[in-house]
């Protein structure tokens, strides 16, 4: 079909825009799956032709081979969302052996106005697969209740349809609120504990431990936003007590929930869902007539679904009719009958239901038991092979492939072979749902069959040893990452692994706690250290590893490969938690101390770059640097991986030990070697405390770039580094690169407007992921940065924190620094510590003030050996910074000792001082310290011209 760009695709209610991928239906955003929309967008372009299999594969999926099942999965799903086959609507049929072909009426329209996509990045809602039936009046009156009512339960039992309705409510209302939707499910959380930390990691929230409910409402105080708390019933006391604290406390966000029964929450409106209207017998009199009632437009759109060539027609009418009502128009009820048409007609459909089902009787009957019957009849009709494969899949939490199924399912009663076949009757029967992934097929369970099966599977007694498959499917999955983790793209990574997150949660929840093999549960702990990194969240993996650890010391023998990798993950996980603790700093040490036990060279490397990391935030620089100069006694020349980040480890602590030049040069090598490589080693997998490599590379030299007088260059790599940090949407990267570069270098620079937004990213990145290390210097960096709004603290005793205040702020200077200085160990900061002390001095001269720093009474002398005491430091600073190669902390020092000399007449010797070292600057001009700079030369030049 010819169309011009200007031209949008229209269809039944749809429009289709094809430069944007959009589908709309009415004004509201459809959202399809990549691969559902290609083949969408394929069959639009050749209506009313016959495009086959070979052609959509090819188009869909020009790069790789894939199995006709693929293309079935996805057009079954695009079929779906698009409710084809309801009403009689047809859109795509299937032509018999020869492919798929567009067959409604299409309209090209002009596009008049660019329209607004989806809202991505404000909701975590799913994608839409089915089209919802029978509820949209219900809809719109939620949508116009919630601003009223602010908390709403949808209750009912099971299958009656509470999370379509919520999830309809919620996909329509995209848009409506400030700050997005947020989607909180609950059905794989078994713990009411776990729900703030779910719930905070959805709002990007730090939760404090002492006190979790509070942090998230301070969280959420000020949002204007809709939350939607999914299967409550299991947990509903620990819901109640969210949901009333919320409208007490966070007045803007507004709360949809779904629960077998009310919350019984303050403040909450109860709806009821009802089941679906069914038409009575003797009132109808054809099918066109009848299809007005939902239950049989679901019960007709779901049977042309299982059955293609399923008709509802007046002959069928009765039969059709009667199955609603003994079902009492319950969905999945429907849905799960509906499946049946493919093996029998509906008489004979309706013959098996009078069996099992409760007689009709007068008024309601009790919904419960009309849903268990049916999931009763359901299962009863299912081969041997397919219950066993239903009750088995049960222990999964969340979506699983074809492979993970097979391996879960495999034991006794099963063969391999079977499991295909068996779980494809389990589709087709809607006991079991399909999710299209870009890249692969994932099934899942709906939440009420899940606990009908698990059920079923407790009765056979075969719970726990089908937990320890789950649980070793989890372990193979967790290796093939580690595995995958140096050569595969990043996004394509953590859309293969991160899905089995809820999963594995589940597997080290059930083994750490000692019902399944200790081994497997270490192991789990171990292996998995990469997806808690990915997904930055380390404080609670620290919680697993921990536990891991316990198990593992009461083993007779341990094992030394898990103990070294346990304790690197417990370091890693520490540090960025709490920063150096004496937990963390263990855990290094003990892990090197058994990796030189055991002559394990990597796993030494790795601790002592832990360490290394310790003692630098430490303010350690001098031990560092020692550290960083294992890395060639120990040798990791034959890994290339391992030896660029020993070489960037070694950048690292000359930095801060104060040798800028070498560490100028080193950090150059680096990038050229990272660049020679493609970037394509994120991480040193395993290495002490993980950053994305070129992020870490980029921070430092932009660090050192600035430090030697190129303000300029050094915002610029600053900036390179946080782009690519967030580019990957590495929360840790994240915080380490605002925290030592971009955030600090902006102020130091005189952005202002920079520095308050970079820090207001860094506090928001750092309690999103649970950094809580850099959350706290974002805290301290806010009293110089945004002070107005800052909230006062305590000074930081010790470490690099307390050093880089000082550089933006003299007044943190204290006694301990300045001997720190004085000794070398403040190093990269000790010129300019000096300096501070210097200036603090002079100041106080121009200034007096008493033991209290109160100004001094009348009469009190200030010290007038301040002046000489001053000078002399002045003098040190600047030699100190000479020597470091550090040239903004000379600037600084030289400006201060020319100020000082310019008081005392000697302005020959304040520009003959000050001008060289302003000369030697080729860029950064309308920065603070060289406009004081010029400003000083400027007076000094007057007044010896006078």
């Amino acid at each position: 079909m010819n169309r011009s760009p200007n031209q949008a695709f229209g269809f039944g209610p749809y429009r289709i825009y094809p430069e944007q991928r959009l589908v709309l239906e009415g004004d509201q955003p459809l959202r399809l799956g990549r691969r559902a929309m290609d083949i969408l967008l394929i069959l639009l372009a050749q209506a009313g032709e016959v495009v086959s299999k070979q052609q959509l594969m090819a188009g869909v999926w020009p790069d790789n081979v894939v199995e006709e099942i693929n293309l079935r999965v996805h057009m079954a799903a695009l079929r779906k969302a698009l409710g084809d086959g309801q009403n009689g609507q047809r859109y795509i049929v299937t032509v018999a052996h020869r492919g798929y072909s567009f067959v409604a009426p299409i309209l090209l329209e002009p596009i008049r106005q660019r329209p607004a996509g989806d809202a991505v990045g404000r909701h975590n809602l799913p994608l839409r697969r089915t089209r919802m039936i029978g509820r949209q009046t219900l809809v719109d009156s939620l949508m116009k209740q919630l601003p009223r009512q602010r908390c709403i339960t949808l209750v009912g039992p099971g299958g009656i349809g509470k999370t379509t309705v919520a999830l309809r409510v919620a996909e329509q209302l995209i848009g409506r609120y400030r700050d997005g939707i947020r989607l909180l499910d609950l059905a794989p959380l078994s713990d009411p504990r776990m729900i703030y930390s779910h719930l905070a990691a959805l709002l990007d929230i730090l939760l404090h431990d002492s006190e979790p409910l509070t942090s998230l409402i301070n969280g959420l105080r000020e949002r204007q936003m809709l939350l939607v708390i999914d299967n409550c019933e299991h947990l509903i006391d620990a819901v109640a007590q969210l949901s009333e604290s919320l409208l007490r406390g966070a007045p803007q966000v507004h709360i949809l929930a779904t629960s077998r029964e009310s919350l019984r929450a303050e403040g909450e409106y109860v709806q009821r869902l009802e089941t679906l209207d069914c038409p009575p017998l003797s009132a109808v009199t054809d099918h066109a007539q009848a299809l007005a009632f939902a239950a049989l437009q679901l019960f007709a759109e779901r049977a042309m679904a299982a059955h293609e060539h399923f008709e509802l027609n007046d002959a069928n009418l009765a039969q059709a009719i009667e199955i609603c009502q003994r079902l009492d128009g319950i969905p999945l009820a429907l849905e799960l009958a509906a499946a049946q048409i493919d093996g029998t007609d509906l008489r004979g459909l309706l013959s098996q239901l009078q069996g099992r089902l409760p007689p009709l009787l007068p008024g309601h009957p009790e919904r419960h038991v009309t849903l268990r019957a049916t999931l009763d009849w359901s299962f009863n009709l299912l081969s041997q092979c397919e219950q066993t494969c239903l009750r088995r899949l049960s222990v999964f939490r969340g979506g699983f492939t074809l492979e993970s199924a097979a391996a879960v399912i495999g034991g006794q009663h099963i063969l391999p072979g079977e499991v295909f076949g068996s779980i494809t009757q389990l589709v087709a029967k809607s006991l079991l749902n399909v999710e299209v992934g870009d890249e692969e097929v994932f099934y899942r369970l709906l939440d009420t069959t899940r606990r009908y099966a698990l059920e079923k599977l407790d009765h056979v007694a075969e719970l726990d040893e089908t937990r320890q498959r789950h649980a070793e499917r989890c372990l193979v999955l967790m290796q093939q990452a580690q595995s995958a983790w140096e050569h595969t793209p990043t996004l394509v990574w953590i859309e293969r692994y991160a899905r089995g997150l809820e999963d594995l949660r589940a597997a080290l929840d059930w083994s750490l706690n000692g019902a399944g093999p200790a081994l497997l549960a270490i192991e789990l702990a171990a292996i998995s250290a990469p997806i808690w990194q990915e997904l930055s969240l380390l404080k609670e993996y620290g919680g697993y590893v921990r536990q891991a650890l316990a198990l593992l010391e009461q083993a007779d023998k341990p094992c030394p490969r898990l103990q070294i990798a346990l304790k690197l993950a417990l370091g890693s996980a520490c540090y960025h938690t709490w920063g150096g603790t004496p937990e963390t700093i263990e855990a290094f040490a003990s892990a090197h101390a058994l990796a030189q036990q055991h002559g394990d060279v990597a796993g030494q490397l790795r601790a002592v770059s832990g360490h290394m990391a310790v003692n630098l935030s430490c303010g350690q620089y001098r031990a560092a640097l020692a550290q960083s100069e294992q890395f060639d006694r120990l040798g990791p020349h034959g890994d290339p991986l391992l030896s660029l980040s020993a070489h960037r480890l070694r950048v690292l602590a000359l930095h801060y030990a104060g040798d800028q030049p070498q560490a100028r040069i080193h950090a150059e090598q680096v990038i050229q070697s990272m660049t020679q490589s493609g970037h394509l080693n994120r991480f040193t997998h395993g290495f002490g405390v993980q950053y994305d490599q070129s992020v870490a590379s980029l921070t430092v030299l932009a660090r050192v770039l600035w430090m030697q007088g190129f303000p300029v260059q050094a915002w610029h790599t600053a900036r390179q580094a946080l782009n690519i940090a967030v580019q990957i949407d590495h929360g840790t990267s994240i915080c380490y690169t605002l925290a030592l570069a971009s955030c600090l270098i902006a102020h130091y620079n005189g952005d202002r407007q920079n520095a308050q937004a970079l820090l207001q990213m860094l506090l928001e990145q750092s309690q999103k992921h649970s950094v809580l290390l850099f959350h706290t210097w974002a805290r301290h960096y806010a009293q110089v940065i945004e002070p107005d709004s800052a909230t006062p603290l305590p000074a930081d005793d010790s470490g690099l924190i307390k050093e880089i205040m000082v550089t933006l702020d003299g007044r943190f200077v204290d006694d301990a620094l300045l001997e720190r200085a004085r000794s070398g160990d403040a190093g990269w900061s000790s010129a300019e510590i000096l300096r501070v002390r210097a200036q603090r001095l002079l100041d106080e001269q121009c200034c007096p003030v008493d033991h209290h720093g109160e100004p001094a009474r009348a009469g009190v002398q200030a010290n007038t050996d301040n002046t000489a005491e001053a000078e002399k430091i002045l003098h040190q600073a600047l030699s100190v910074a000479r020597a470091q190669g550090a040239l903004a902390w000379e600037l600084r020092s030289a400006t201060s000792l020319a100020q000082l000399w310019q008081r005392q007449n000697r302005c020959h010797d304040a520009l003959d001082l000050l001008n060289p070292v302003y000369q030697r600057f080729t860029e950064g001009y309308a920065t603070p310290d060289l406009r004081k700079v010029r400003l000083l030369l400027n007076e000094l030049r007057g007044q010896l011209c006078a």
